[in-house]
């Protein structure tokens, strides 16, 4: 993708979602830097990306509320234009044993998890010229079975066959893709222990970083013969049985 153009990264106020962020900016995009809550980190994102000479601005909107995608898409069209790039990012992971799981729970995840990458995916489409490319983030445990995180590996499993689906309804005019991360940015609560038995059971015996799953992101914006297609970055976890 030689002029990236306006790009939305949304959750770009924290962990991948920055990183997303930066990597497009340094790419020579106009990068959305959305984000809910976290409004302080949003702003350090775009100071990040300014500071190294790139432009971006910080979108705040709840992307669980019903109108939230298209009030997203809506303002970006109207402040920044049309976005050429779409990165679904924004995720919620929480850990809920089985039998301790609430309705709130399951919804509040599938909202922001799955409900969320589709309507702004629909959305954009809309505005979007052909060429253009959506990226949605699922997660290793869309593969595997977490007892202690199934609404979580649900929404995320359900990520895979959204960007299929949406890759066949909007090709050839857009493609749209996902990456699968594993530990390239583990928990904030592992300590150096937890970290060193994840990364002994890891076929390549070690932990991914950052870096790694922006390479797979930038691969994607460039490979114009790939949609539909997910690309997982787990040091091969998925095939260690």
């Amino acid at each position: 993708m030689t002029n990236p153009g306006v790009a939305i990264v949304t959750g770009a106020g924290h962990r991948l979602g920055r990183e997303f962020a930066i990597a497009l900016a340094a790419r020579g995009a106009n990068v959305a830097v959305h984000y809910n809550a976290s409004g302080d980190g949003a702003r350090e994102t775009v100071e990040l990306i300014t500071a190294a000479g790139g432009s971006a601005q910080a979108l705040q909107c709840d992307l669980t509320s019903q109108e939230g995608p298209n009030t997203l898409i809506d303002t970006v069209v109207r402040e920044m234009g049309a976005p050429g790039i779409l990165i679904n990012s924004a995720a919620v992971m929480e850990r809920t044993p089985l039998g301790e799981v609430s309705v709130g729970q399951w919804d509040m995840m599938f909202a922001l998890n799955l409900r969320a990458p589709f309507f702004l995916a629909q959305s954009a489409a809309r505005v979007m010229s052909p060429g253009s490319v959506i990226i949605n983030i699922s997660d290793l445990a869309a593969y595997e079975t977490w007892p202690d995180y199934i609404p979580h590996a649900v929404s995320k499993a359900g990520i895979l066959r959204m960007t299929e689906s949406l890759a066949r309804a909007l090709g050839p005019r857009i493609r749209v893709n996902a990456i699968a991360p594993g530990a390239v940015l583990v928990p904030e609560d592992w300590d150096g222990e937890t970290s060193a038995r994840f990364a002994a059971s890891t076929p390549l015996g070690t932990l991914g970083e950052p870096a790694d799953a922006v390479g797979a992101m930038l691969y994607l914006l460039d490979a114009k013969f790939v949609t539909g297609e997910t690309i997982v970055v787990d040091g091969g976890r998925r095939i260690r049985k």
